[in-house]
């Protein structure tokens, strides 16, 4: 019987069964930012232990660090705090920081990929739910928490319960104007918050051996919010040919050895699963939330949604909630309504094929009067490529400002945060309540390119009408 991908990694890194029925799995590859990191160091000196693997551990500062201010010391003193935190831990156990003074430091979902640290075959743990990302090289990834992060750092293993494996597939094109983000809406759409509890999702099909590293690393990342504890696309060619010349990947004679052991993992042909879903890629429109979760999408021709549709008393609770806090009206075009902000960036839609994207329908418009748009790249090594090839110019010429590197507004644990009600067209991955900063902002998730058609009118609209978008 064949094998998928997540059960050959799981194997090959089962380190024993452990008598709750969990498995002691080892850790490949362990990344840890500013913000989940400092209690679990602490743990380690109570302890009296050391990391055990130091040169599988990566840092760099993303959640805290301002966008609008690179000098030092921070305004906010808790901030320049954990920065400091932060590097007295990697300097005293000899861990890699890709620190603000690297010219590599940027949001560790972006920088992990970036650097060919992220490889196929691997087990990746990090202190942040997003770490689902790293699924798109073929790797099994997955957030963790602050004791998680101590265990990781003292013995390179965690304890994990076993999980189910579910294949998506989306077969056919996708229509001109819809993106990774519409794609991972659209399966969060169908299949709900919580339709990949216990299980990890294995994403497949035409449209995905299609997408670039970067359109698979958007689905990735977002696996997390349809409840999926793993997200994850087989490695290929495209794959390979990311990874190549990157500089943690291996070179020479250990290049053709990694990529025969790469190739190995990949899900055979006969793979049986717990589940598979088919999706019909000419189904997916451009899909923008209304509500308060990811799952509360709708396409952006369609109304809000009208409590007495619901078929449950909770699906009804949930909408009425959802509509109160977002001060919508149920059975209103979602279009048409009102932005105060634009945001660009995050993990999940903070790299260059984002903004080359952005900009090439951008040029030559402007940013509508009363919206404040920022656009925020996800590594200092993006920034350079963008402004490399003048993108920065682009939106700035349009009034967008251009920030330093950073996670920015997608959580607001720095100086980007939404005032009062504002609402915000945002390219992030949560639309929670509070998610960005005010606990009376409203998020509605959307692709780059529907942001900046946001932006340029003032309000909801629909990319391909503003940009008369006929192609990808």
């Amino acid at each position: 019987m064949g094998k998928s991908l997540f059960e050959k990694v799981w194997e090959a890194h089962s380190v024993r069964k452990l008598a709750n029925g969990q498995t002691q799995l080892f850790i490949g590859t362990h990344l840890i930012h500013e913000v989940t990191s400092p209690q679990a160091f602490g743990m380690l000196r109570d302890l009296g232990l050391q990391v055990a693997f130091p040169h599988r551990t990566f840092a760099t500062v993303d959640h805290i660090v301002p966008t609008d201010q690179v000098s030092e010391p921070y305004e906010d003193p808790l901030a320049q705090a954990m920065m400091d935190e932060l590097r007295k831990n990697c300097e005293q156990f000899g861990l890699t920081f890709f620190d603000r003074q690297s010219g590599k430091q940027g949001i560790v979902h972006i920088v992990g990929p970036e650097q060919g640290i992220t490889q196929p075959g691997t087990t990746i743990a990090c202190g942040d739910s997003h770490t689902s990302t790293h699924g798109a090289f073929g790797a099994i990834a997955f957030g963790i928490g602050t004791s998680q992060v101590r265990d990781v750092l003292a013995t390179q293993t965690m304890a994990l319960g076993p999980l189910k494996v579910r294949r998506i597939e989306v077969n056919g094109r996708l229509q001109p104007g819809v993106y990774a983000k519409d794609v991972i809406l659209h399966i969060i759409r169908v299949l709900g918050v919580n339709g990949g509890t216990g299980y990890a999702y294995e994403y497949a099909g035409e449209v995905f051996d299609r997408f670039s590293m970067e359109e698979r690393m958007t689905v990735c990342n977002m696996s997390i919010e349809g409840g999926a504890r793993v997200g994850y696309v087989n490695p290929d060619e495209t794959t390979f040919a990311y990874l190549k010349g990157r500089p943690y990947s291996p070179t020479g004679t250990a290049w053709d050895e990694a990529l025969e052991r790469w190739k190995s993992f990949a899900s055979d042909a006969e793979a049986v699963y717990d589940d598979v879903v088919k999706i019909d890629a000419a189904e997916i429109a451009p899909t923008i939330t209304w509500g308060i979760n990811p799952a509360q999408g709708i396409s952006i021709n369609e109304t809000i949604p009208d409590p007495s549709s619901a078929q449950s008393e909770d699906e009804r609770a949930g909408i009425d909630e959802a509509l109160a806090y977002m001060k919508l009206p149920a059975g209103a075009p979602i279009k048409g309504t009102k932005i105060d902000v634009a945001f660009l960036g995050s993990c999940t839609n903070g790299r260059l094929s984002d903004f080359q994207e952005v900009a090439k329908f951008i040029k030559g418009h402007k940013v509508a009067a009363g919206v404040k748009a920022i656009a925020v790249p996800g590594s200092q090594i993006v920034a350079l490529q963008c402004e490399k090839l003048g993108l920065d110019k682009v939106l700035t010429e349009a009034g967008f400002e251009w920030r330093s590197a950073g996670c920015s507004m997608c959580l607001a644990m720095n100086p980007d945060k939404l005032v009062g009600d504002e609402v915000c067209a945002s390219s992030s991955n949560r639309n929670f309540k509070g998610r960005q900063g005010s606990t009376t902002g409203r998020t509605i998730l959307m692709s780059p390119v529907m942001v900046a058609a946001a932006a340029v009118r003032g309000h909801v609209a629909d990319a391909r009408e503003v940009f008369n978008v006929s192609s990808n």
